[in-house]
């Protein structure tokens, strides 16, 4: 990273978490520099004219003005996670940058539990990258479905499944949702422990005839335990902070 770009990225970085700071200790790793080279950058921004102040003692550290910073956001979880599914094909396309630091001023001014809530239900939202992908739309199952899943997801609830096999005959099934995984073969599945069958399944979602959640919370299950048998490169989780 160049001069120009780290000066750049500096603002962006402390305006995402204004009014906290960060110490140049962490400013430093974070940008893979020495503590002497944030601090002669910091020097710069602030002879520029932006505003940058020092918070002293063991805890403190430089941070943006508040005023710099968006106020909280009216964005629920699910439409910042929504956003970062959206933004993570764009990758290294122009503008995809700016994308992306777009979204960590929306996370960093989301009021505190709804963007912890969004971090959460983000850590079980994945995508599976595959050559020739066209994208990851079109078959959600039937009406409410993907929405009963989202829900269910952030209450930690247990789901009331139809579910139709692959002869089209139908069961029904209590669930406990792990993972929402799409893009492979542009279809979207829930991941997520079966009552039924006593071990973890995956559900595709255009055969999940209804989705309902029910007021029982879902035990606590490691997320690693509900990871698809896919190779672990291809499966990519939604960032909503880097």
């Amino acid at each position: 990273m160049n001069r120009t770009d780290r000066l750049y990225a500096l603002v962006e970085d402390l305006r995402a978490i204004a009014p906290r700071c960060r110490s140049a200790r962490e400013l430093a790793s974070r940008f893979e520099v020495s503590v002497r080279t944030i601090e002669r950058d910091i020097t710069a921004l602030q002879e520029s004219g932006v505003p940058i102040y020092a918070e002293p003692g063991r805890r403190g550290g430089y941070a943006l003005d508040k005023k710099m910073s968006l106020p909280p956001l009216n964005f629920s979880p699910a439409e910042a996670v929504a956003i970062a599914l959206a933004l993570s094909r764009a990758g290294d396309q122009p503008f995809g940058r700016q994308a992306r630091s777009a979204l960590r001023k929306v996370v960093a001014a989301m009021p505190g539990r709804e963007g912890e809530l969004a971090r959460e239900l983000a850590r079980r939202v994945r995508v599976v990258a595959e050559p020739g992908d066209g994208g990851t739309g079109g078959r959600l199952g039937a009406e409410g479905v993907s929405r009963a899943i989202v829900e269910a997801l952030l209450r930690r609830r247990v789901l009331r499944l139809e579910y139709a096999d692959a002869k089209g005959a139908l069961t029904s099934r209590d669930v406990e949702p792990g993972v929402f995984l799409g893009g492979r073969g542009g279809f979207w599945y829930l991941v997520a422990w079966c009552r039924l069958r006593d071990d973890v399944r995956v559900f595709r979602l255009d055969r999940i005839a209804s989705a309902g959640v029910i007021g029982e919370r879902c035990p606590d299950r490691p997320l690693e335990g509900f990871a698809p048998d896919l190779p672990e490169m291809m499966v990519h989780g939604t960032v909503l902070d880097q």
